[in-house]
């Protein structure tokens, strides 16, 4: 008789506030095991992570290390990009092209709207005379 045991696993939701997913998915093998997984999930509207695991979940001291982890990833990310940002880009021709903005498509379409209806009235006074 084989054990079912050794199959069943735990299902949790955490919030994804203050958690980095690449921290979480990097972290959670070294906390949880080997068999643990971690993917993105929606939990009645608020998004977090759902953990599947064969014992139990994380302790608040893990999750205060995740968040502490991911705050330092974030600090690390906003620092490069505030230096990069007087760059010039590497990739010129992968600058994006502006294809339309949406005020200046209605302001162009109020201004042809007003022109139609000038050459309307001219031909309506044309017809009178």
């Amino acid at each position: 008789m084989s054990s079912s045991s050794s199959t069943e696993m735990n299902r949790y939701w955490i919030p994804r506030l203050d958690i980095h997913k690449k921290i979480i998915t990097q972290e959670l093998p070294y906390y949880l095991g080997p068999d643990a997984t971690v993917r993105p999930y929606t939990n009645e509207g608020e998004d977090g992570f759902l953990i599947t695991t064969p014992g139990p979940c994380l302790t608040d001291e893990q999750i205060d290390d995740i968040c502490r982890k991911s705050k330092e990833i974030w600090e690390r990310q906003a620092t490069i990009r505030a230096q990069e940002a007087d760059k010039p880009l590497k990739r010129p021709l992968h600058q994006p092209v502006v294809i339309s903005r949406g005020s200046n498509d209605s302001s162009r379409r109020r201004h042809e709207a007003h022109r139609s209806h000038e050459r309307h009235r001219r031909y309506e006074d044309r017809r009178r005379d």
